[in-house]
């Protein structure tokens, strides 16, 4: 889960990680109160919205008066702000941030993940933050920093200090670095982050270290424990069949292609994108409809994959192990009824009652593709697809 900057920063300031002052508005009349509140001369204007990249594409802006405060605001709210992370159809701004200003030195990139190539909480560094700094790491990957924490001693001061030195911090700045890395670390851990990021983090004039910006996401397995960030989720900024996937807990996740994918088991799941990639064509998403799923929530399940207009054709992949498959059958005949299925239908069932499965979709009295095996549906999937067209 995604929550917005002035989110992530309200978290991490309760850990002790510096950031600026400012507050979140939903006006121009709110955003001008918050600047008045903070006291000038200097204001920043950002848009919300899930997406990096804001600055280039307008919307973080210096303002020096409260008048440039409302008129930046309403500027700001309600257009579609388009980043090289939101794609060409943009996102709509409906709230604001507005933060103090702040006189800023140097700006340095600094951020924790979790690395899966050594299970571990990773730190990266680089003295190049800001806007660009995918272009550091693709065109410059020296000048990234990687540091692996060992989960049984955490960050300690000597991993804090070792990265300070590669941002090239100097005298008191080492201190302030050790204190912000720890901090950040313990927000991490303690809220059950997957990313922390602080791009850029600024040395401000006085030597001080601020995060000018956060970024944070979350391990949505973990957030029963913190009910608080949970709140934080902002539908808004989510795709609504995810949204809607996630009230029957299928695993949903909206791709570009044509192919729609009905898969039980995340690994088949991958192997079923694969295979139609292989076959010449592209999927439409990923879907996993778990290991116990009934018959109602495969009929949802297909409902979903069916509301994105890009879906020229279904794959429905099944091993049944848990899952049966005279209930995936039952679904899928009940869902094509419903929605009066207009694109080919492949479907490619292995495992418990088979052959009831196939009977029944047999005697539906639909037109359902049988695929012999994963490659067989693959192939199939793909040229009705491309002969429908």
């Amino acid at each position: 889960m995604n929550i917005h900057e002035y989110q992530a920063k309200s978290l991490l300031a309760k850990y002790g990680v510096a950031v600026p002052r400012g507050g979140v508005a939903f006006t121009p009349e709110e955003a001008a109160n918050v600047a008045r509140e903070l006291g000038g001369p200097v204001w920043v204007v950002k848009a919300q919205i899930h997406a990096g990249g804001r600055g280039k594409g307008g919307g973080v802006k210096v303002v020096k008066s409260i008048d440039a405060v409302t008129d930046t605001a309403k500027a700001m709210l309600g257009m579609t702000l388009v980043t090289h992370q939101t794609g060409p159809e943009g996102k709509l701004v409906k709230r604001l941030y507005v933060e103090e200003g702040c006189d800023i030195k140097r700006e340095l990139y600094l951020s924790l993940l979790i690395d899966r190539a050594t299970s571990r909480i990773t730190v990266m560094a680089s003295t190049e933050g800001g806007m660009d700094i995918e272009e550091v790491a693709a065109k410059h990957p020296k000048k990234i920093f990687k540091l692996a924490i060992d989960p049984v001693t955490g960050l300690q001061p000597f991993h804090a200090r070792k990265i300070a030195f590669a941002l090239k911090l100097k005298d008191k700045q080492v201190g302030s670095a050790v204190k912000f890395l720890q901090a950040m670390y313990q927000a991490f851990v303690g809220l059950d982050a997957s990313i922390v990021e602080i791009n850029p983090l600024v040395v401000t004039g006085a030597g001080d270290l601020i995060a000018l910006d956060a970024k944070m996401n979350f391990d949505d397995n973990a957030l029963f424990r913190h009910k608080d960030v949970a709140e934080m989720r902002d539908p808004d900024e989510e795709d609504p069949s995810e949204l809607e996937a996630a009230k029957y807990e299928l695993n949903y996740v909206k791709l570009d292609g044509k192919i729609g994918c009905m898969v039980n088991g995340a690994g088949l799941a991958m192997a079923t994108m694969d295979i139609i990639k292989l076959y010449g064509s592209e999927p439409a998403n990923f879907l996993d409809v778990g290991g116990g799923a009934t018959k109602e929530r495969v009929t949802a399940a297909f409902k979903i994959i069916l509301k994105d207009p890009n879906v020229k054709g279904i794959l429905v992949n099944i091993f049944g192990g848990i899952m049966r498959c005279d209930v995936i059958a039952e679904g899928v005949i009940a869902a094509a009824r419903e929605v009066k299925l207009a694109v080919p239908l492949v479907v490619r069932l292995e495992g418990t009652n088979v052959e009831l499965g196939k009977k029944i979709m047999a005697e539906s009295g639909l037109p359902i593709i049988s695929g012999d095996n994963l490659a067989d549906a693959a192939a199939k999937v793909v040229k009705a697809v491309k002969e429908a067209a």
